[in-house]
């Protein structure tokens, strides 16, 4: 018997039949459970302050308000969500900015060329308001979402062109994006204590100007059915989207998201959980709970930022706690991938990895001075599996 087959007998067991059919879906949930990682234990931290396991190297890409080297584009504070971009010859890394428009919220992009190295940095979206996550789209555009009431979806242009806000994707405190080209859909978290799971079903796919915006549905439980309804009032105003469903299921905290093979997942720091979305039959279950992880402590909280690989890994970036990205592999098992060190003031977030998938890049928001202009970008090498 595995452990997760372990965990689930053991609260069933104890829970008895006269309980609740909340308390028996936590019990049947597939949470990933503790086990080595796939590339062995974490070695001592680097010049730069970070453990990595055995053949991974870091470098520093940039800092805030500091020139990115080889460029002479001040890069912005308080980097937060990111994505990697084929463009030809290279690739490019953007970067959101968690500040106010006065103080420099929108999103930025450093260009690579074929061997890693900085050819270039620009600003790709300004004046808009603590812009956290987001997501990319198949047609290369990166979705920079608002985390403020009422705020917006700006689709941004890596390869050029002008951004414009996307009021159609609904009005609320946006959080993370993820496209899924199979069902032609953007899903997308609210980052509030009663946030919900939405999803954005655009009129024509490749043109996010109109179209719906629909929430999820479905009971109390962590895992089930459930369905789809329609926002009646994407503006959120007076009526923010959230309250406007009845049915619509409650999510403490929603955070990052990812889509990947008929499949989407998203995080809520509210409960250190990250939920799992099987789109062909309609279910829901838990992929990681901490309060779920036996035996051992649970190696994940603060769940924030994710992204997936190629191999099907996903990596998820700590807000806080011990300053991790840990990884869920696909046989559900959880690991820690790296430790930041002596940056306890700050979280990390925006990983993503190159088209090769043997680069990830991420970084430290407010970096070793705990400030937003202390924010810290890097790239992780090595011989990650594809």
């Amino acid at each position: 018997m595995d452990r997760r087959t372990l965990l689930r007998t053991t609260v069933a067991g104890a829970s008895g039949l006269a309980l609740p059919f909340t308390a028996w879906s936590a019990a049947y949930a597939a949470p990933a459970q503790n086990a080595t990682g796939p590339y062995g234990p974490l070695q001592a931290a680097d010049a730069n302050g970070i453990q990595l396991p055995a053949g991974f190297t870091s470098r520093v890409i940039a800092r805030s308000r500091q020139t990115v080297p080889g460029t002479s584009y001040v890069w912005h504070d308080a980097p937060d969500g990111g994505a990697v971009f084929p463009n030809g010859s290279g690739w490019i890394y953007v970067s959101n900015s968690e500040v106010s428009s006065s103080s420099g919220g929108g999103a930025s992009r450093i260009l690579f060329d074929s061997t890693g190295a900085v050819v270039g940095a620009s600003r790709i979206l300004s004046g808009t308001n603590q812009n956290c996550a987001g997501g990319k789209t198949p047609w290369n555009t990166w979705l920079s979402c608002e985390e403020v009431d009422l705020g917006r979806v700006w689709e941004t242009y890596p390869l050029g062109g002008t951004a414009v806000a996307r009021p159609a994707m609904g009005r609320f405190k946006h959080e993370a994006a993820a496209a899924d080209p199979v069902r032609k859909v953007i899903y997308l978290t609210e980052d509030e204590t009663n946030g919900r799971f939405y999803r954005f079903v655009p009129n024509t796919w490749g043109d996010l100007s109109s179209g719906r915006l629909q929430v999820f549905v479905a009971g109390s439980g962590t895992s089930g059915s459930f369905t789809w309804a329609n926002v009646p009032d994407p503006d959120g105003s007076p009526t923010r989207t959230r309250s406007q469903v009845s049915g619509s299921k409650s999510f403490n905290g929603g955070e990052g998201c990812h889509y990947a093979n008929d499949t989407v997942w998203f995080t809520t720091k509210g409960d250190n959980r990250v939920w799992q979305v099987n789109l062909l039959s309609n279910t829901y279950e838990l992929a990681y709970d901490d309060s779920l992880v036996s035996p051992g402590t649970a190696p994940l909280t603060g769940v924030d930022n994710v992204t997936g690989s190629s191999y099907g890994d996903l990596y998820i970036a700590e807000d806080g706690a011990n300053m991790e990205i840990c990884m869920i592999t696909p046989d559900d098992k959880i690991s820690v991938f790296l430790r930041v060190t002596g940056q306890g003031s700050s979280e990390l977030c925006g990983p993503a990895f190159t088209p090769a998938g043997n680069r990830l890049y991420f970084s430290s928001q407010r970096g070793t001075s705990g400030s937003s202009s202390g924010g810290i970008t890097y790239c992780v090498t090595g011989p990650f599996r594809t």
